[in-house]
This record gives C-alpha cells, structure tokens and sequence, in this order.
C-alpha cells in the first residue's frame, strides 16, 4: 500500500489532539526506550526527524547530557510550533525540515533518531541514505515503526469499526501507513539501499496502550491523526458518529472504565 496525500496532513486541531490523547496512549513508552538507547552512547550532537510534537524530544532532553545538542525537525510546521510551545526540559534548536531533503551538511550529527515517522516517507531508503550523509562515522541511526495492525489492539479496532461505518470505502489509514511498513526483512533492504554497509539491529518490542477511558481512545485515533481526514472526506458530518462507534467497540472489548490494549513496534539500530 501507498502513502496517500492526506496521510501525512498533520494541520488544523490534529496537533494537539494528538499531543493530548495519543501520545500517551501509544507513543510515551518507546520515547523512553529510544532515549535510553541513544544515552547508552551519548552522542555530542543529535538530529530527531519527524519529531511531531515533541515526545521523543523531551525524553531526550531529560536522558542526554547537558552538553549534548539536540536539534528536532519535522516536516509539518503546525506540529513543530506545537512541540516548542510544550517545550522540553533544557533549551533544543526547533527546526521545519523534510526528512527527504534535511538542510545540513554532511557528517554533522553523531546521531539520527526518528520515532514512528519512518512509516510516512514516500521513499524509505532514500530518506535513510539521508539519515547516513549527516551522520559521522561511527554515528548511529535509531529509529522505529509499528508492528502489524493486529498486534496493535486500539488500531485494529478503528480499522474495524470504521469499515462497517463506510463499507464502501473504509478509511484505511492505519493500515496502510502508521503499520504498513513493519516486515523486518524489508526494513533490512531499505537499510542496505540507504548505503549502510553494518546490519541493523532490530528489537520487536511490545507495551501496554492505556487510556482514561474509550473516548480518550477514541478521540485519539479518529481526531488526533490523519484518519479524521479520510472521515471527514466520506461525510465531514459523521465525525463524531465515528469517534462514537469506537469508542463503543473498544468498550465493549476492554471495558468501560480505564482501558488497557497491547501495542507492539519495531525498534531499529544501525551504525554509520
């Protein structure tokens, strides 16, 4: 499957529904994982791309020292604002920046992470081979992606529940892009196109999705990412139809209190 134009359309009230809702639904505990990863080496100076709004960024201003440089782009400038008006622990550089096309000069970074945004470019090993030109050798490129829609449980059941809400054209966005690229072996030949000589390291990894309640799922996946797009394209009056329904589904599987669901990603190592 493709990267449709729409899904990589972060703009509107997205960014901060997304930061509300999603991010400590799904993305808190690989943010963590991640900056642990790259503390074991502390690099002196690191680019995150695809930052969003900023979750990985403030794990890795709270696990780096001091006198490590983060520098946090990200090709939508609403997520970027975002992400520096929340802010981080210690002063990093906020930068728009396409992960195709990063605007620095070769070997300058000692690190390259990138948290779940992999999935979203057009062209992997290219924008891998771009992570390589700005790294020095003997950098590290870390970087991760959702497993499988089936071993991610709130995920699945949006795809689900939206395709009986539009069975003639269901939104297929979680499928086809945030867990579309998750077989290892293909990351592997992405990796090597990219001109890596070493062999990534990769780590399937699962965590416990958690939320206050089925809305708070809810309004995470069907408001706080593109997939209120691909809704609001069939009929923009059924959007809250839609955040209803799975809300109702989620609660029916895991309860009407606070819910708890799996969540499995891909954590991927390689050195310059």
């Amino acid at each position: 499957m493709g990267i449709a134009a729409g899904d990589k359309a972060f703009d509107g009230s997205i960014p901060q529904l997304y930061e509300r809702y999603l991010v400590p639904l799904i993305f808190e505990p690989y943010a963590r994982d991640m900056a642990s990863r790259l503390a074991r080496r502390p690099p002196g100076r690191i680019l995150e791309i695809a930052a969003g709004t900023g979750v990985l960024t403030r794990a890795l201003a709270l696990a780096l020292p001091p006198a490590c440089a983060v520098v946090a782009t990200d090709l939508n400038p609403p997520m970027i604002e975002h992400a520096a008006k929340v802010g981080t622990a210690r002063p990093v550089e906020w930068r728009q920046a396409d992960a195709m096309k990063l605007p620095f000069e070769d070997g300058t970074f000692d690190a390259v992470a990138c948290q779940f945004g992999a999935m979203f470019f057009p062209d992997k090993a290219a924008a891998f081979a771009e992570a390589r030109r700005v790294l020095r050798p003997g950098g590290v490129f870390c970087f991760s992606v959702w497993d499988r829609i089936e071993e991610n449980d709130f995920a699945a059941v949006a795809t689900d529940v939206l395709a009986e809400l539009f069975p003639r054209d269901p939104p297929r966005f979680m499928a086809r892009t945030p867990h579309g690229y998750h077989d290892k072996a293909a990351i592997a030949r992405d990796v090597a196109r990219a001109g890596f000589a070493a062999r990534p390291r990769i780590a399937t990894l699962a965590e416990r999705s958690r939320a206050a309640s089925p809305m708070d799922a809810a309004i995470a996946y069907c408001q706080g990412t593109p997939l209120r797009n691909e809704i609001e394209a069939r009929d923009p009056g059924r959007l809250a139809e839609a955040t209803d329904a799975m809300a109702e589904a989620i609660a029916v599987k895991f309860g009407r209190g606070a819910v708890d669901g799996k969540i499995q990603a891909h954590v991927v190592e390689v050195d310059a």
